[in-house]
């Protein structure tokens, strides 16, 4: 007998599309959903409400409203918890409710986080806020040592969560207008997915604590807030293929139209960059935003352009933002799906770390980062193929110099 056709109307997709490029995208939507969950083996859920932040003005704001206003549970992961006003204010923040009676858990990684003043540690121990490390280097075997948690997460009260690329330093601060004040992206998430993000918080907490949960865990029910369909997708640091690297092989391989990547540090494996140049060659859009002048990590950056030549000549576009130091993490597809969270498009992030992202299927989410895309392609400077070709002596040797050690970076 012939197969019945699927008549099952997916949420978040409207039933009788009303224009041939609503039908377009409801169809894109679907079969991406499909194709993620079973490749990946994790449900996407749906109702998820999702706010973009732009740079710390509006990143530290919303995420100290939701601290200040938490009754029950703060849980907080970072990887970078640096210096500065900013830090002092979390600080304060995180300790005011712990002594207010809410219990407050804060996961810092043991390398990344080695820079926190140790007054505001001992404000927030003292005020009974729970603080564990993820592998202090000193205390590992080298196995561990180059295994770090890049997530960062925040959940608070178990019903609103944040997530993205920002670490707690001054760094962050402002609103990118100079090279001071470092360009990031954020996300406000509500709805299912934050039992997502919580788990990504949890299974790091469990490896650093004996106590994974107690009596102010309420196991809320977690309602419809939006629309937005959200997988939450883990990657750990461990060997052999992972997660976070099928999550961007299926949206590469996706591709029908375009694709922007934005990320701090660009430093592929050589199948990934086959995987954007195949992209290209069939007719996708393929853009890159990357640091430019400002980069804080100038080996990694060494280490993206020995590929910009192979790239362009497939037909990718690569920008380099000027004003500051790029730090966004997103990647968005064909106007109907986007990535958000702490992976960058390396071999770090691939292979060696703990990262944390949203695959998000929402025309108005993705349309929001598509146009924060195009203001950073005005404010940045395209590489010239041709110019790019006749590049000096001295630049090759430096890409190649890093390369033996690309696998690092």
């Amino acid at each position: 007998m012939p197969e019945a056709p699927d008549t099952r109307v997916t949420p978040g997709i409207p039933e009788t599309p009303d224009t041939p490029e609503a039908a377009v995208h409801a169809e894109r939507t679907l079969r991406l959903r499909r194709r993620l969950e079973r490749l990946i083996g994790i449900a996407a859920t749906e109702g998820n409400a999702l706010l973009p932040l732009r740079n710390g003005d509006e990143i530290f704001a919303a995420m100290l409203d939701a601290v200040r206003a938490a009754e029950h549970t703060v849980d907080m992961m970072t990887f970078v918890y640096w210096r500065g006003a900013i830090a002092r204010d979390f600080a304060e923040a995180l300790s005011e409710r712990a002594r207010a009676g809410v219990r407050v858990r804060l996961l810092l990684d043991g390398f990344g986080s080695r820079l926190i003043e140790k007054d505001q540690l001992a404000m927030m121990e003292a005020a009974g806020v729970q603080v564990a490390w993820f592998r202090k280097p000193l205390y590992l075997s080298p196995l561990k040592q180059n295994h770090r948690c890049h997530r960062k997460v925040l959940i608070t009260d178990e019903r609103t969560a944040f997530t993205g690329g920002v670490g707690i330093a001054e760094e962050w601060c402002g609103d990118a207008r100079d090279e001071h004040e470092w360009r990031d992206t954020h996300v406000r998430v509500r709805g299912p997915a934050v039992d997502g993000l919580a788990a990504a918080f949890a299974q790091n907490w469990a490896e650093c604590h004996t106590e994974l949960f107690d009596e102010r865990d309420r196991f809320v029910a977690l309602e419809p807030e939006g629309d937005a369909i959200v997988q939450v997708v883990r990657g750990s640091a461990s060997f052999g293929w992972q997660d976070m690297q099928t999550l961007l092989r299926v949206v590469l391989e996706s591709a029908e139209e375009r694709v922007r990547l934005t990320t701090a540090y660009f430093a592929p494996d050589a199948y990934f960059v086959g995987l954007l140049c195949a992209a290209a060659r069939r007719g996708v859009d393929v853009e890159i935003m990357l640091p430019g002048p400002h980069t804080d990590k100038r080996v990694c950056q060494l280490a993206g352009q020995h590929h910009y030549e192979d790239l362009l000549a497939c037909g990718v576009r690569i920008h380099q933002y000027q004003p500051t130091m790029m730090h966004t993490k997103t990647l968005t597809v064909d106007r109907v799906a986007a990535l958000i969270g702490s992976t960058n498009f390396n071999r770090r992030s691939l292979d060696h770390d703990e990262e944390v992202m949203l695959a998000v299927l929402d025309p108005e989410f993705t349309a929001t980062l598509d146009g924060h895309f195009e203001e950073d392609r005005a404010r940045s400077e395209q590489i010239d193929g041709a110019r790019w070709r006749r590049r000096s002596p001295v630049q090759r040797m430096r890409e190649a110099a890093v390369q033996p050690i690309r696998r690092w970076l």
